[in-house]
Parts: C-alpha cells; sequence; structure tokens
C-alpha cells in the first residue's frame, strides 16, 4: 500500500471517529454538565484512570517498539506468525492480570490522582471511586486493542485499526443517550448528591462497553493480517529479548510522562470552574487536527521508516521526515488559528452560561499555544523510534520532566479559577521547550534534513493563516461570537453556524492562497486525496520527497 493511499485511509477513519467522539463528548456533557459540574470532574477524573495505568505499563512501549520488531519478524520463514503468537500470549496474560490488580486498587487510585479536601470533596471522591471500579476493565481492551492494532500497521493493513474507534463512539452515544433517557439532564445530574450506585453503573458500563466493542472489532478482522494466532507460551527465541532491551528505555519514557501526568491531575482538581473534565475536553478539541493530520501521517511514514531502517538507508529517513513535517504543519497552522478564532462559539456547545465558555476557551487557547510544535514533535520521534533508539528519548524525558513540573507549580499558584488555563499554558510552554531539543537531537541523529525548506515554508504557512484568521476573526466579531447575547454565543445552533461560518472563510483564504502561490506542499496533498479516486496509479505522496542538498 502507497503511503498516500495508508494516510488517506488513516485521514479518513481517524475524522469520522472523531466526529463521532466530539458527539460523545457532547452527549456527555448533556448527561452530566462540564465546569462547575462535580460529578463531571468525578468523571474526567475516574474515566482517565485506566489511560494512566495502561500507559504507565506498556501504551508507548508497544506502540513504538512492536513495529519495527514485527518488520523484522516478517522476514522469517512463516512471516512473522509465531513472533506475533508469543507477543499476544504475554501481552494478553499481563493485562488480565493487570486489570484485576487496578481494579482492586481504585479506591488508592483516585486517592493519589486527586487532592481530597482543597480539591475534591468526600463525596466527589466515593463517586469517582466508584466510577473508577467499572472503568478500570478498559486496561485490558486498551491493550488488546494496541496489540491487534500494531500488528494491523506493521502488516500496512491501517483499515481496521483506524476504523475501530467509530465502534465505540457509536456505542457509547448509544449508552449516553439511554443515561439521559432513565436519569435526565445536566441539570439534574451535575449535583454530586444524585449520585447513587445506579448512575454510577449505567454511566461505568457504557464507557467500559464502547472500548470493549473497539477491541473486539480488531480481533474479528484479524485475518486480514494475513496471519493465525495461537497461544504460545514458549517465549524464547524469537526475539523477545531484542523487544525487552529496546523497551526499557521506553518504559522509562512512559514513567516520567505518568509521573507529570499525576502531578498535572492533583493540580487540575483545585481548579474551580473550569476543572479537570473542560481540561479534557479542551484537550480533545486541540487533538482533533493533531490525530487526524500528524498521527496519520506519521503512523504511514513510520511503518515506512522502520523498513528504510532495516536497509540501513538514512537518506529514505531523511527525505520522509522533511516530507511528513512539510504536510503536518501546512495543515496543523491552519487547524490552530481556526480553533483559536471560534474558541468562544465552540465553548457555547459545550458550556450554557457566557462565564463557563469563557473559562474553556481561555484552557483551548492556552493548549493551542503549541499545536504545530506538539505535531511536528511526533514526526521526529518516530524517527528515533524506527532506528530503534528509545534511549536519547528517555535521557531528554528526565530534563522535559523538570521543565513541565516547574510550569504546573507555577499553575497551582493561581487563583482557583485560573487553574486549568494555567495547566494548559504550562503543558504548552513545556511542549514548545521540547519540540526545539528534538529538532537539535534529530539534526545530530540523522543529520541535514532540510530545515531551511522546512522553517521557510512553516513561515509561509503562518502568514497565509494569519490572514485567514483575520477574516475569520471579523465574521465570528460580526456574528457576536464573542458576546454573551449575540447570536454565535446565545444557543448551539448559533454557535454551530458561526463556526462553519468562519471556519469556511479562513479555509477559503488559507488554501486559496496556497494555490494562488502554487505551493509544492499543497499540490502534493491535493494529489493525495484525488489518487484516491484514481484507478491504476500510486504516484502521490503526501508532499515532495526532495533530499536536502544544503547542510542546515
Amino acid at each position: 500500500m502507497s503511503t498516500g493511499k495508508a494516510s488517506a485511509i488513516i485521514a479518513a477513519g481517524t475524522m469520522v471517529s472523531r466526529v463521532l467522539g466530539f458527539i460523545k463528548m457532547a452527549m456527555l456533557v448533556i448527561a452530566i454538565g462540564q465546569s462547575s459540574s462535580a460529578a463531571g470532574a468525578a468523571f474526567g477524573l475516574a474515566n482517565q484512570l485506566p489511560n494512566n495505568v495502561y500507559a504507565l505499563v506498556a501504551g508507548g512501549v508497544m506502540s513504538a517498539v512492536l513495529v519495527p520488531q514485527i518488520v523484522k519478524a516478517s522476514k522469517a520463514a512463516d512471516g512473522g506468525e509465531a513472533y506475533v503468537s508469543k507477543i499476544l500470549t504475554l501481552g494478553g496474560s499481563v493485562f488480565i492480570a493487570l486489570a484485576v490488580i487496578a481494579t482492586v486498587a481504585a479506591p488508592v487510585l483516585v486517592d493519589l490522582y486527586a487532592i481530597a479536601g482543597d480539591g475534591f470533596s468526600a463525596e466527589q471522591m466515593t463517586v469517582a471511586i466508584g466510577l473508577a471500579y467499572w472503568c478500570m476493565p478498559q486496561i485490558l481492551f486498551y491493550a488488546i486493542y494496541t496489540l491487534l492494532g500494531e500488528i494491523y500497521n506493521a502488516r500496512s493493513q491501517f483499515g481496521p485499526y483506524t476504523w475501530a474507534p467509530v465502534a465505540n463512539n457509536v456505542i457509547s452515544i448509544a449508552g449516553l443517550g439511554f443515561f439521559i433517557w432513565l436519569f435526565g439532564g445536566e441539570a439534574v445530574n451535575r449535583s454530586i448528591d444524585v449520585w447513587d450506585w445506579d448512575r454510577v453503573m449505567v454511566l461505568g458500563l457504557v464507557t467500559t462497553a464502547g472500548v470493549a466493542v473497539q477491541a473486539l472489532v480488531l480481533v474479528l478482522f484479524f485475518r486480514r493480517t494475513g496471519m493465525r494466532f495461537r497461544l504460545d507460551f514458549g517465549w524464547r527465541g524469537v526475539g523477545l529479548r531484542a523487544t525487552g532491551k529496546a523497551s526499557l528505555w521506553l518504559f522509562g519514557i512512559v514513567i516520567i510522562g505518568q509521573v507529570k501526568g499525576l502531578v498535572q491531575s492533583r493540580v487540575a482538581t483545585l481548579g474551580d470552574g473550569a476543572n479537570i473534565l473542560t481540561m479534557q475536553n479542551a484537550w480533545y478539541l486541540f487533538s482533533l487536527p493533531h490525530s487526524i493530520i500528524a498521527v496519520s501521517i506519521a503512523i504511514a511514514y513510520f511503518t515506512r521508516m522502520s523498513h528504510h531502517a532495516a536497509s540501513h538507508d538514512m537518506g529514505g529517513i531523511r527525505a520522509d521526515l522533511s516530507s511528513a513535517l512539510r504536510a503536518v504543519g501546512m495543515l496543523t497552522t491552519i487547524s490552530a488559528l481556526v480553533l483559536a478564532v471560534v474558541a468562544v462559539p465552540f465553548a457555547r456547545i459545550l458550556e450554557p452560561r457566557f462565564e463557563l465558555m469563557m473559562a474553556m476557551a481561555w484552557v483551548i487557547w492556552a493548549f493551542l499555544v503549541c499545536l504545530v510544535a506538539f505535531s511536528a514533535e511526533y514526526v521526529v520521534q518516530r524517527v528515533f523510534f524506527a532506528l530503534g533508539d528509545t534511549r536519547t528519548a528517555f535521557v531528554y524525558s528526565c530534563f522535559g520532566m523538570f521543565v513541565t513540573f516547574a510550569g504546573l507549580w507555577w499553575a497551582s499558584t493561581l487563583p482557583p479559577e485560573w487553574i486549568i488555563a494555567g495547566t494548559a499554558l504550562a503543558v504548552s510552554v513545556a511542549n514548545l521547550i521540547s519540540f526545539a531539543v528534538w529538532l537539535v537531537l534529530v539534526r545530530v541523529k540523522i543529520g541535514a534534513f532540510g530545515f531551511k525548506l522546512i522553517a521557510i515554508r512553516h513561515i509561509q504557512y503562518l502568514a497565509y493563516g494569519l490572514l485567514a484568521a483575520a477574516a475569520g476573526f471579523g465574521v465570528v466579531l460580526a456574528l457576536g461570537g464573542y458576546r454573551p447575547d449575540g447570536f454565535g454565543t446565545i444557543n448551539v445552533l448559533g454557535a454551530v453556524t458561526t463556526c462553519v461560518a468562519a471556519g469556511l472563510v479562513m479555509g477559503l483564504i488559507y488554501f486559496g492562497l496556497l494555490f494562488i502561490t502554487r505551493n509544492p506542499d499543497f499540490r502534493a496533498t491535493v494529489d493525495v486525496v484525488l489518487d484516491r479516486f484514481r484507478r491504476g496509479r500510486s504516484s502521490a505522496e503526501p508532499a515532495e520527497r526532495v533530499e536536502p542538498a544544503e547542510p542546515v
């Protein structure tokens, strides 16, 4: 499968999933509220715990290590089937045990991630613990999804892995509708006093059922990988030791990331008004362009980079990195500016009062400071993982942890109503510093990769984006999107209309300028889209591939 086709499949599936995910997010807010909702904050804490525990043990390890190992194993006589069976047996055994242990330890974990008294009330802690009991089994389903998904990716079967979250969101949306039918909406459920065992059970089951179905989809379509699975507890002789060595450093990175996440969570529980659920939903909006654009392109390139690394083709890796960074930068620049312009009317979709809209908008703006750099860093890190170098990432993470801690300490000193926005800004500043360091590290690792060309293109993107943003700001201002009684904030329909109008105007101006100036990255990206409708052609790439001639 060509990189262009793979990126298109991943982007399409991710886009549908994210749109449905946004609907799920809106349904959740309709059900239990968001900012100033005690129940919303309790759910936000409980539902993030399975992700945190899973990532702590092996989330990043599997994503970054397994693809190169599976690519190497695929050169064996059986196409890597024995290796895959051993990995799946080992992973399944470990995560069944982990899910059981984490479920039993739910009260301890909730207490660890929240500050009781100054942050969460005793009633909120009780509800969070109850929800955590129902959410913790998600660890096993996340593991199955990730294990199988990395096998799909390594075998260039991107469709099921990308589209499985769609099933998750469909189940969750239906389940939240059932919850609202049973218990009413946020006007009732935002109060922690009404939460008893039936509300906790239904919301917990709905949330976990979606993740379970997501994993089941990959199980049902596993034959598309061309492999068969059989239980195999003989974990010697097929390179598991090499996987363990590569995983060691990355496991340290994940631990550092989770320590940062733990501190961030504890600081976030101190917020008043905007709370931990507000921050999670603002991050979801922030991550939309990252997931649709950066991850889609990076996953496809990561598999190809792994093949280049296996054949010691450094020129191919440099060309892929340059192409991916330009394509990602072109699309994330305008995405960040669009989200910044429509932040207030967008917040109206989730928040009923103008002061709560502004509270969420400030969190969104704080996150958006680092969107372009965050996505670019994700791409750069894939180079190190493709080369099997996780030690460099670990060494840097140790430094980055203290930068993040400094920012979070500053956020914790702010007035309660600004703590969540301050936390988001601290994360953004840390990511900006992190990206600057990664640029230096990758230059040392692979040599000149065309940074001058990449920088020039990003300056062009920013200039065009600011012109588009000025027009978009005018549209939102004219539609009353920045005042409490305006068309853009008076109700959800007005907010959606305002967001769509501003987004269309900005998109037309930005991409029109790219077209008029014959930007080669834009033309190459259009080719990727058109290539999906052409038969018998496979020439499209996400961006032009040129080997950088000048040292940078």
